[in-house]
């Protein structure tokens, strides 16, 4: 978890997996709090504009959502205040296990999913999605393993540690079904990220398997007791969630709206900068809503 009071910047190719560390905000970077757009939020529907939005986001995935003490932190948790800044709405955010979030904006409990969300098709059937970011899957073990990651085809006779409801799930389960019997691969499923690290430090599993900038995040804050193993797989957008209904379709559309004004304003980069996760940058005309662009 993410808990210096001094902001640390990682720098995680999310396409390659490459790590570099930096100890200090870069000077005279932009705002990242974001300013009040009218155009943008004239797009709110009038059923969430008088209203506190709940946001549900999986505190346990630094550097994009994690807790520092009380407080919840990180570049998504920026971004969310900088969107709700532009389109002055109000929000809280919700501290809850990821596999519940979706299902939660589903029944109504929550009105945005904000927590790294790979979006895709199948998702896409629960909820819509604005994407913002892009990231691959990268895969973690103790610094002392002799394992080497070269493909899904790697996994086969391992115990691949991963948070439940993820992407990454999804893809060893796949991967499970190309091992032959005698090199069987076993997902291991965690609520939570920091579930799943614990089990790679302790041997329960023999790697952790996660986006590409979290892993690298994981390994950089370890002390060494993590290392990388190969190169980023399956570079794939992040999108912000609302309901599929007719005033969650017109908040995706304020969202998206919002995310283009932050990124021509700055205030976008600035908040990526700040979290040390650029290379994950989308350009504004890469802020789709469920894969259309508008």
């Amino acid at each position: 978890m993410y808990r210096n009071s001094r902001v640390r910047q990682v720098l995680v190719a999310a396409g390659i997996g490459s790590l570099m560390l930096a100890s200090s905000v870069l000077a005279g970077a932009a705002s990242t709090s974001g300013t009040y757009n009218a155009a943008d939020a004239k797009l709110v529907p009038a059923s969430y504009k008088s209203v506190t939005l709940q946001v549900a986001t999986d505190a346990t995935y630094a550097p994009d959502e994690s807790m520092s003490g009380t407080t919840m932190v990180g570049f998504d948790v920026d971004l969310m205040k900088a969107v709700a800044t532009t389109l002055k709405i109000t929000i809280n955010e919700n501290n809850v296990t990821f596999d519940s979030i979706i299902a939660g904006i589903k029944g109504g409990r929550y009105q945005v999913g904000n927590s790294s969300f790979t979006d895709n098709k199948a998702r896409e059937k629960s909820v819509n999605f604005v994407d913002y970011f892009q990231a691959g899957e990268g895969v973690y073990a103790k610094s002392s393993s002799k394992l080497t990651f070269k493909g899904f085809k790697s996994f086969c006779g391992w115990k691949v540690a991963v948070e439940k409801g993820t992407v990454e799930e999804t893809d060893a389960q796949t991967a499970a079904k190309a091992c032959s019997k005698s090199k069987k691969l076993s997902v291991i499923t965690f609520p939570t990220q920091t579930e799943a690290n614990l089990a790679v430090l302790s041997g329960q599993a023999n790697v952790g398997f996660v986006d590409s900038q979290i892993a690298g995040y994981i390994v950089s804050t370890s002390k060494g007791k993590f290392k990388l193993l190969g190169t980023a797989v399956n570079v794939a957008p992040y999108g912000i969630a609302t309901p599929k209904t007719t005033a969650g379709d017109g908040l995706a559309m304020a969202i998206q709206a919002a995310i283009k004004t932050l990124i021509a304003n700055g205030t976008y980069h600035a908040i990526l900068a700040k979290w040390g996760v650029t290379s994950g940058a989308l350009a504004s005309n890469k802020v789709v809503l469920n894969g259309a662009t508008s």
